[in-house]
């Protein structure tokens, strides 16, 4: 590990200033200390916001919800809003890592971990999101894990997040404040596809800061539900995922969020799929048309063809799950 600077920030001003000076903020630490005793992060300074005022779960006006970034993952899984409004939420929180990192690790930190793929974290491996320019080794890698969907010819890594699937699905948008004040950014807009600047992970300007994951409030009655498909049910990233949100009135869907996980290089919006649900009436044969949509445009790699079928798999099982008709 590389000699580093370490403050913690007693307000947000303070953070904003640090932030704006170079310094890398850091609550739970999960992802971020890994990544530095690997040598593939390198910060000189690190601020400390785990005592900025940002843990507070409340409904909005409009009736949706807003999760704090310095939330912890735990916290908000077992929240009982977060539980009765968007189960989804909680089912993909409940899903991811380990107990004793999800007691530790925040909302925003989440949203935010960098990738999981071995050739990122491998600093002797080519990688262009690690080193520009560089290549990308994991082309002609094993690539079984990487993503068919959003890959360009420099980056093919996929965003490991569990609950990004679930606010990339619910259209969440991320609040943002930094030097210049507050803004806000759709969830869809934050995580960016790699293209040919795979290193430009995400929309945060220097020193801005996350402050809260915003749901908004969609119509009801909304069941919804997450389902991972994984090598092995403990503490492992996702081959695939599906976050699935439907609001049936009248014996006919009114409206339907779906988004994927695990194979694509951000949380991946099914359009087609949603459009293809929207204005029909729940059946057997209505989950598996909509689901044929779910790899529409896969670009899949040596050794990751089987996750196109996987994925379509697994969209129609939680269609079917979350519909009623399994």
């Amino acid at each position: 590990m590389y000699p580093f600077s370490f403050t913690k920030a007693a307000n947000t001003r303070e953070a904003l200033n640090a932030g704006r000076s170079g310094g890398r903020y850091i609550a739970g630490g999960t992802t971020l200390v890994d990544l530095m005793r690997e040598t593939v992060e390198r910060p000189e300074t690190l601020v400390d916001i785990g005592d900025l005022p940002l843990r507070e779960v409340s409904v909005t006006e409009r009736g949706g919800l807003r999760v704090g970034a310095l939330v912890s993952m735990a916290e908000a899984a077992a929240h009982p809003k977060v539980r009765a409004l968007y189960p989804v939420i909680s089912q993909a929180l409940e899903l991811s890592a380990s107990a004793q990192l999800r007691n530790m690790a925040t909302i925003g930190g989440n949203i935010m971990q960098r990738t999981r793929c071995t050739y990122f974290r491998d600093v002797s491996a080519d990688c262009n999101k690690r080193e520009p320019g560089s290549g990308c080794a994991a082309l002609k890698g094993f690539n079984r894990t990487h993503a068919i969907l959003g890959s360009s010819d420099d980056c093919v890594a996929t965003h490991p997040s569990d609950a990004a699937v679930a606010f990339a699905a619910l259209e969440a948008s991320v609040h943002l404040l930094g030097p210049d004040g507050e803004r806000s950014v759709t969830f869809a807009d934050f995580l960016l596809k790699p293209g040919d600047t795979p290193n430009r992970e995400h929309a945060l300007r220097q020193g801005e800061l996350i402050t809260a994951v915003e749901i908004p409030s969609l119509p009801r009655p909304l069941k919804s539900g997450y389902l991972k498909v994984r090598d092995r049910q403990s503490y492992e990233f996702a081959l695939t995922s599906a976050a699935v949100a439907l609001h049936v009135r009248g014996g006919v869907i009114r409206e339907a969020k779906v988004a994927v996980g695990g194979v694509g290089t951000v949380p991946w919006k099914l359009s087609a799929v949603e459009q293809a649900l929207t204005g029909e009436r729940p059946s057997d044969h209505l989950w598996a048309e909509a689901a044929r949509h779910a790899a529409d445009g896969a670009r899949p790699l040596q050794h990751n063809r089987f996750k196109v079928e996987l994925l379509t798999r697994t969209v129609e099982r939680q269609l079917r799950t979350v519909g009623g008709t399994k």
